[in-house]
């Protein structure tokens, strides 16, 4: 179950993946642009070692994101076709069940359980590429945002109730 949880939080955040990665290179573009100024004006209170500690934290923070949207896509590669097009349209589009039932003509029960079955073939991928349930959290549990999304999930009753808020994303990244 709460393997499960790992892998419907990466498949909920992987669609925010760019545009995090896309903030943390503005932080680094700010950061890097206000240490230049205050070294020509003789203010060294933020030093060069903590701004470069600053720019390599966010740097590596982006790789990591990266390596998540890379490890979320080759999964759904190896994915059987209708197990990847269930889990992309609910958890990456972030569409209703009832919609994606009817849409691929499936009774909800049906639907529901074919759902069952994608995610736990995607989380033995995930596995199987070395991400077992414990090796998932310890990757994503430095991430704030993703660590809100993953509580979020678990303690859900319904996947249709989860939202992502997006104005709150940019705070959590800086975080």
């Amino acid at each position: 179950m709460k393997f499960n949880v790992c892998a419907k939080t990466i498949l909920m955040v992987q669609r925010y993946l760019e545009r995090i990665c896309d903030a943390i290179d503005r932080l680094v573009e700010r950061k890097a642009l206000n240490s230049f100024y205050v070294g020509l004006h003789g203010n060294n209170d933020n030093g060069i070692l903590s701004v470069a500690d600053y720019i390599i934290n966010l740097s590596e923070r982006k790789i990591k994101l990266i390596n998540l949207k890379l490890l979320t896509d080759l999964a759904l590669e190896n994915c059987p076709i209708l197990s990847a097009q269930i889990l992309i349209e609910r958890y990456m589009d972030n569409e209703k069940s009832a919609d994606i039932a009817k849409r691929h003509n499936l009774a909800e029960r049906t639907y529901f359980r074919r759902l069952t079955v994608a995610l736990e073939d995607f989380s033995n991928i995930l596995a199987k590429l070395g991400f077992s349930e414990a090796k998932l959290l310890e990757y994503i549990s430095t991430e704030k945002w993703i660590m809100e999304v993953y509580n979020r999930i678990f303690n859900a009753r319904s996947d249709d109730k989860i939202e992502i808020d997006p104005n709150r994303l940019s705070k959590l990244v800086a975080g």
